[in-house]
């Protein structure tokens, strides 16, 4: 089958302009339904009160009911002495006022002289402490707009206001077809039994609750293989069937031989738009057929959810008249240089932190098959399609994805990576301290550099100084000069050669990395473990230019992991924690310190100190031990001061 070239991509702008023009009398019909099940539902017609709330004059303390004017004149010292049952008539909370009163005196303000008299030495105004009738809702008046969706707020006041059924928007009903000849269920696999190519289909899952936000109902159709004429049956019978509002086909919306969304939507009836000016989410396309409106929705997961919240969910709300709610927006700065491509709006994942009252994001990887830029970020950055990226000196504004209050409860760590930075993170929770870790893995010397910007609240670093054998220190005194900081170790940890299990290329040491037959992968420059690589490389007389794939590099020691584990490359150089992690071979080289870097004006802040409290507690000691390849014999210690 020929390739679906994107001949005519649209911006978002026009994208959705053409969805609702085409749209724009997709309306969900109207049911009427009790208030009591109307939980976020919206209103198809104004709502207005049936009866007023309260719909008498109710007494709003404990005490008696009287005419205000037999209390004037009452003082200390010419106290009024009222007759129970006459003057005065005994009340509670919320009870209706008896006739001829206008005025509550609270029990705690009266002298009871016997059961038929009070004395009183003030005296009140007319309706004080009475809810008048009509206090909170009068009958006739606008309680909620059409288009309003009922929250728990909502229901209490139709229901004080007399109204026990509404009528509301219908649900639409979505039907999801997940597509590709990869993809397997869940339920019928476990890890041992995944093969290389397989692919767990969890787009259906995240796509259906992704409709629920928006008020819609879902099905998953059973997963379908790559094949024309099977997609376009599934299409074809859902479009047929009155029960689906809308269709979604994951995956195939590309433009390969094998990518099927547009074929079968272009022959059962009319695509609208193929392919958006977008990163992620480019291949997304919409159409109908027999007008039923039909996405095709990316397999990438993150381009997936990002095409169905800038066109299905939009689209979803918009058939029931209600507004979706807008995430919050926070001006930030970038801790380095974001470039994006001209032409293309981009979808920027990112960690917030907040750094001397200025919100600091550092960029996430941006790979649309990662959910985990979706799951570890605090916002997205959208940069313009006209915009080649933004420098570190500018200001952004960034969508928020998670509440305020935690990002501003976030302990912003940059600079090398460590293992123990995750388990630091739920020990903390644990612990029941209300701050989180938002780490940024840039190596030892980006983190000493993003102190020096004050883009961080601490770095971690371990900078071997091959002249005394020290770590840190003399980095800190040369490019850190006049910071004032501590020094605090975290852990001890071994360095070495990360290997494939039983050691198939009988490896012994780094004297085997300039042999042929080996391919290294290497951490990025400015890394600790880059820089003690070249250290020992040097003290053996090899060359970069000796090493095979010396100039390939990654970013943590789970990566270099996992490259070994996957045979991209025969060794490289990590921490054992990373290799005992994935069961994987180790050659020990050096036991180094990994220190955290901590500027004094954050050091004595609350979530630095329960930073500090943790790591110091024998709970998370154990929990690193455990590990493997770590020692915590000084841990917590201030090893420097400047």
């Amino acid at each position: 089958m020929k390739r679906n070239v994107y001949l005519d991509m649209k911006s978002i702008v026009q994208a959705k302009k053409i969805l609702f023009d085409n749209f724009k009398d997709f309306t969900m019909p109207v049911e009427t339904i009790t208030t009591v099940d109307s939980f976020e539902r919206v209103l198809a017609e104004p709502v207005f009160a049936a009866t007023s709330s309260p719909n008498f004059h109710a007494g709003a303390m404990d005490g008696v009911a009287i005419n205000a004017e037999v209390s004037f004149g009452a003082n200390p010292d010419a106290p009024k002495n009222l007759v129970i049952d006459k003057d005065a008539f005994w009340i509670n909370t919320g009870h209706v006022m008896p006739e001829n009163t206008n005025a509550v005196i609270m029990i705690e303000h009266l002298n009871i002289i016997d059961d038929k008299n009070i004395e009183i030495e003030s005296p009140v105004f007319p309706w004080q402490h009475v809810r008048k009738m009509g206090e909170d809702i009068v009958a006739t008046e606008l309680l909620f707009p059409r288009g309003h969706k009922v929250d728990a707020y909502s229901m209490g006041a139709l229901l004080s206001g007399g109204i026990f059924k509404v009528k509301v928007h219908k649900r639409p009903k979505v039907l999801i077809i997940p597509t590709g000849s990869e993809l397997k269920q869940w339920e019928d696999i476990t890890t041992a039994t995944l093969e290389p190519g397989d692919v767990i289909e969890s787009n259906s899952t995240v796509l259906g609750h992704l409709c629920k936000k928006f008020g819609a109902d879902f099905e998953r159709h059973a997963m379908l293989k790559d094949n024309l004429e099977t997609i376009k049956d599934a299409v074809k019978q859902a479009a047929s069937d009155t029960q689906y509002d809308m269709i979604m086909i994951i995956g195939g919306s590309s433009a390969g031989s094998m990518d099927y969304a547009k074929p079968v939507i272009s022959e059962l009836g009319e695509v609208f738009v193929h392919g958006v000016t977008m990163m992620p989410g480019k291949p997304v396309l919409f159409g109908k057929v027999l007008n039923t409106p039909v996405f095709g929705i990316p397999g990438y997961p993150v381009s997936a959810i990002v095409a169905f919240e800038q066109f299905a969910g939009p689209f979803l709300a918009e058939c029931q008249k209600f507004r979706p709610e807008q995430r919050n927006i926070v001006p930030i700065k970038p801790a380095r240089k974001i470039t994006s491509k001209l032409g293309q709006e981009e979808f920027i994942r990112v960690k917030i932190g907040s750094v001397d009252d200025k919100f600091i994001a550092s960029q996430l990887p941006r790979g649309a098959g990662s959910i985990t830029t979706l799951t570890e970020a605090d916002g997205i950055i959208r940069i313009p399609a006209n915009s080649e990226g933004v420098l570190e000196t500018e200001e952004i504004s960034a969508e928020l994805l998670k509440p305020l209050d935690e990002i501003e409860k976030t302990i912003v760590i940059t600079g090398s990576h460590d293992n123990t930075l995750d388990l630091l993170f739920d020990q903390i929770r644990k612990d029941n301290k209300n701050f989180s870790i938002s780490s940024s893995h840039v190596g030892s010397m980006g983190g000493l550099m993003a102190i020096k910007k004050g883009v961080c609240h601490m770095a971690g670093a371990h900078l071997l100084d091959p002249e005394d054998g020290t770590y840190n220190i003399s980095y800190i005194k040369k490019y850190l000069k006049g910071e004032q900081l501590k020094l605090v170790n975290l852990v001890m940890r071994d360095q070495g050669l990360i290997i494939a299990k039983n050691n198939p290329k009988k490896i012994k040491g780094l004297g085997d990395l300039k042999r042929e037959d080996i391919t290294f992968i290497n951490r990025q420059s400015g890394a600790g473990t880059r820089i003690l690589l070249d250290y020992k490389l040097e003290q053996l007389g090899i060359t970069p230019e000796q090493i095979k794939g010396y100039e390939n590099e990654e970013y943590t020691h789970m990566s270099v992991a996992v490259d070994v584990l996957s045979g991209r490359a025969d060794t490289g150089l990590g921490i054992n924690a990373a290799a005992i992690a994935l069961n994987l071979g180790f050659i020990p080289v050096i036991t180094e310190e990994y220190d955290l870097v901590i500027p004094e004006r954050f050091f004595n802040t609350d979530k630095v100190q329960a930073l500090l409290e943790t790591i110091k507690t024998d709970r998370f000691k154990e929990r690193v031990e455990a590990l493997g390849g770590y020692s915590t014999e000084k841990t917590g210690e201030v090893l420097f001061e400047a």
